[in-house]
Order: structure tokens, then sequence, then C-alpha cells
């Protein structure tokens, strides 16, 4: 195998096991509890996320991840996605 091949297949992010569209709907549908983030491994932030949402001001962050999840940015920590969209 040619060193570039090899490269590129080292640096490729091994997949998580995770839906994007799994990911989009928790995120839609269950945003305000942060289950998306959870889901994503993110655990930290859901909690955060969590916490903000009791104020009102979380909904703008929902709103932004799953507009980065439908767009393919926001990936889950420990990989890439099984399926995409």
């Amino acid at each position: 195998m040619h060193k570039a091949a090899k490269k590129a297949k080292a640096a490729a992010p091994a997949a998580s096991g995770k839906s994007q569209l799994v990911a989009a709907l928790l995120c839609f549908f269950l945003g305000g509890l942060s289950i998306h983030r959870f889901y994503l491994g993110y655990t930290g932030l859901a909690i955060l996320q969590i916490v903000l949402n009791i104020f009102i001001i979380g909904f703008i962050w929902v709103l932004i991840d799953l507009i980065r999840i439908l767009t393919g940015s926001l990936q889950p920590k420990n990989g890439t996605y099984e399926k995409t969209l």
C-alpha cells in the first residue's frame, strides 16, 4: 500500500455506530432535553444544555445543533456516523 493511501486511511475517523438520522430526530423532537447530545456522547455539553434550557437560552443552541447535525458538521464524539442522511 502506498504511503499516501496508508496516511489517508489512518486519518479517517472510525465509524461510531451512530445514525445521523436518529441524531437529527432526537434533536428535533427531544432537543429541549438534550437527548441528541447524550446519544452523540457529549454528556457534559448535554447537561450544560439542559441547564440553559431551563432558562430558555438553550433553544437557540438546540436549533444550531439541528442545523449542524443535518449538514454533517456535528459528528459523534468518538468517530463518524455509521449511517448518514
